[in-house]
Formats: structure tokens, sequence, C-alpha cells
């Protein structure tokens, strides 16, 4: 007999973690190689975790809607193979206690809270009754004198709030658990040598006036939530916009849409349009495709393409056509169509949304002009188009001016200030703004 371990997939190059969504096998349970064991998420995508042996569940090391750093092991398995070499016990891993985390909190370990050890027996506690003891001030002689009713005598959050009540500290000092709060503080436990980040939680009590409607943000949104302000802490966002007339691009798609999605089953939207003229100009200056780490410029080879797309539920995904400077315009009409549909059902695979290099967002979609988006980490740029709108311009010609009525755009560039100046950001622009202008309205697809 042998024990397997199986282990947090990595489901993209920034992606530290994931969130355990539902377990669909329990210990003793048989499963089966590459069946389904549980369902995790991150900010980018949900995703089911297959067996990767035949066998038993001999534990399971953490519960629904705990957050796992990418590698440590979740699951022991135990096959009916025999072992071939000796192994090395592993000690038990933490088992995390209601703990709630937005994606990618800093690491910032800790060493005023230990938890000790008693009779050569650790008793573990979850950083969500520690940091409830550190803001009640009950020491750890206290802690451990709590009859604790979860696992092993283990302390649960139900245990140490029963505790403050009894001793009357709840009435001087409401308390409300709240897992997502502006200020977070990281408290970091460790189990083979592989870090658990947990967020602390703040104690405090809000008081809305008025009529009002409190809404709790759903799994996504708080990811969303975070990856936002990240970004904006993360990188010095300047904007620049660029008005480019599209006529001869529109009057294209027009007279070539009905004949594509006949021949190719497909409708050609002016997505694939924007991306080839993204790509284009980011061969001629590669720098919009890099990222930084730390004093290092990283510039991306492979042009892989995100294009921000709206679910249903009014959240955003961003998934990534790849290698699109490799496409020709139908087949990037193929790849918007497949990733945008399988973003609307709920169907993208984990790798359908990393490797992103630059981001497109349509804003124009809603009825927008223009706007300033917020990077895509750990990307340097994004890119916003706005609303196609018809308007009077005056076109100048070898007989004089002249005025007529035209297609307009208004495009926006957001960039990283660190290592795009505005020269570059404006150039770039620019050199997406004339590939649009200058589209050939002879072209065949």
């Amino acid at each position: 007999m042998s024990v397997v371990d199986l282990i947090m997939p990595k489901l993209g190059e920034s992606i530290m973690e994931a969130t355990i969504l539902k377990w669909h096998k329990k210990v003793g349970d048989k499963v089966a190689q590459d069946e389904t064991i549980l369902d995790i998420a991150t900010d980018k995508v949900d995703s089911e975790v297959p067996s990767t042996a035949e066998g038993i569940i001999e534990a399971i090391l953490f519960a629904e809607n705990d957050v796992v750093p990418i590698g440590t092991t979740i699951v022991k398995i135990r096959t009916s193979a025999v072992d071939s070499v000796s192994t090395i016990p592993v000690a038990p891993a933490l088992i995390y206690e209601e703990a709630k985390i937005v994606e990618e909190i800093p690491y910032l370990p800790t060493t005023n809270f230990a938890t000790p050890t008693t009779n050569n027996t650790v008793r573990f506690y979850s950083p969500l009754v520690l940091n409830i003891a550190q803001s009640e001030g009950i020491s750890m002689t206290v802690l451990e004198s709590i009859a604790g009713t979860g696992q092993d005598g283990r302390v649960s959050k139900k245990d140490i709030l029963a505790y403050v009540a009894s001793k009357g500290l709840a009435e001087s000092k409401p308390v409300i658990i709240s897992s997502v709060q502006q200020s977070q503080q990281a408290v970091v436990l460790q189990t083979n040598n592989v870090p658990a980040v947990t967020s602390a939680v703040n104690i405090a009590t809000t008081v809305y006036s008025g009529n009002v409607e409190i809404i709790e943000m759903d799994r996504m949104r708080k990811l969303i939530s975070k990856h936002m302000t990240d970004s904006v802490a993360t990188s010095a966002h300047v904007t620049s916009f660029a008005e480019c007339d599209v006529t001869t691009l529109v009057q294209w798609r027009e007279k070539v849409k009905r004949d594509f999605e006949k021949r190719e089953g497909q409708k050609i939207t002016f997505t694939p349009l924007f991306v080839e003229a993204i790509v284009k100009s980011l061969k001629k200056y590669p720098m919009l495709s890099s990222s930084i780490d730390g004093d290092k410029i990283i510039i991306k080879k492979d042009l892989n393409i995100g294009m921000a797309t709206a679910l249903p539920n009014g959240n955003l995904i961003v998934p990534v056509i790849k290698n699109a400077d490799q496409l020709n315009l139908t087949g990037l009409c193929k790849q918007v169509n497949g990733l945008a549909n399988a973003a609307r059902s709920n169907k993208l695979k984990p790798d359908d949304t990393t490797g992103g290099t630059f981001t497109l967002t349509n804003v124009g979609t809603f009825g927008s002009i223009m706007g300033t988006p917020i990077i895509n980490q750990p990307q340097v740029a994004i890119m916003a188009v706005g609303a196609i709108k018809k308007r009077p311009m005056v076109i100048e010609t070898p007989q004089g001016d002249s005025i007529a009525i035209r297609h307009m755009m208004y495009i926006s560039l957001s960039y990283d200030h660190r290592i795009i100046d505005g020269a570059l950001g404006s150039t770039f622009l620019n050199a997406v703004s004339k590939e649009l202008e200058n589209f050939d309205g002879n072209r065949t697809i």
C-alpha cells in the first residue's frame, strides 16, 4: 500500500493560491484516476481538480472556502500499489478554519502571536481565532483554557465568540466578522515549509443610515476588487487618448459579414479587427508587451492578447488569444467568438485566462465613447475602444477641405509609467489608430 499526495495545481504564472469551492468526495470514498475530487477557483477561472491516482481517500486536509497556496497537499489517496522505496513521514497539514482571503495578499511573516506546544502536543488555532483573540486581548494562556468543539478539540470561531460574550466583552466591543476589509494584515502559518497565507479579520461595527440595501459581494467580485486595487497600487497609471476614423473598416465589415458567416459559420465582429491592429503595432513597439520584475524589464515575444469579456452576472473575465500574431483574420474571429462563448457559458479552462501580454477592452459595447482602463497585472498596458459614432468631420483633399459624415471612434491606452513614457505610449496608440484608419477596404477574407 502507498499514499499519493494530490497537490493544489498551478493555474497560471501569476496565480499563487486557489479557493476550494466544493468537495465531490469525502474520506473513505473510492476514487478513480482522473475522476473529479473537488472544484477550485481563482480570480480568473473556476476549475475541476481530478485525481492523479486510483484508490481510497485517506485524508482531506482543507475545507470548502479555504484558500490554499499552489503546490500544497490537499488530499491523501491510499492506493493498492506496493511502496518501492521508504517514505519520509509527513507532518500533518494544518486544517484552516473559516479563513477567507482575496488573491495575492502580500506575504507578511508574524511571530508575535505564536501557537505554543503543551506536553509535546501542538494545539492548532485558525487565523480567524487568533485574530479574534488578539483583537479582544485574550492571552495564549487564556486561549488554551477555552474548551474547543471543533475537530480534535480545536477552538472554533463559535467557541471563542461564546467566551467573549460570556465575559461581557461583546457589550463593550460589538463583534462583526468581515472576510474582506480595506486594511488587511496577513497571518502566516507554515506546514512542510509551504507558507499558507490567510487574511486577518478586523473587528468593527458599521452603521448605515437612511434607506439602504446591503449586498454581499460574491467571490469573483471580491477577487476583481482586490485585483484592480492592487494594480493601481503597483503601476504608475497614465492614460493617453486618440481619435480615429474607422469609416473604411466599418463599411468593409458591413460588406463581408453575411458571406463570412455563411461560409465560416462565425460572426465577424469588430474585436478581431482591433486585435489585428494591436498585434501589428506591438511588433513595432514590443515594450508594450512586457512585464516588470524588480528592476528588470521582461519583454514577451509571444503576443497573447487578452480580451475583457462581460459575464451575464455583471462580473468581468479576461480570456486570452494565444499567439495572436500567428493567426489570420479568420483565425482571430474563431478564437474571439470561441473564448467569448466559453466565458459566458462558464466553460473556460484555466489555460484560457493565463499568459496574456496585452489586454483589449471594448467600453463602447455599453455605449461609452471612451474609458481609462486599469492595467491587467502583470502586464504594462491595456487599450480601450469606445463606441463608433457618426460625426461630421473635416476631410482634407488636394482639391480643398470638405465636410463629410464619418464613422469616428476614440481609443485610449493606459500604461505603466515606470517603464513606458508618454512619448512611447502616445506613439503606440497613434500606430494603432493609423492601422485602423488605413484599413484596406478591398481585402478578401
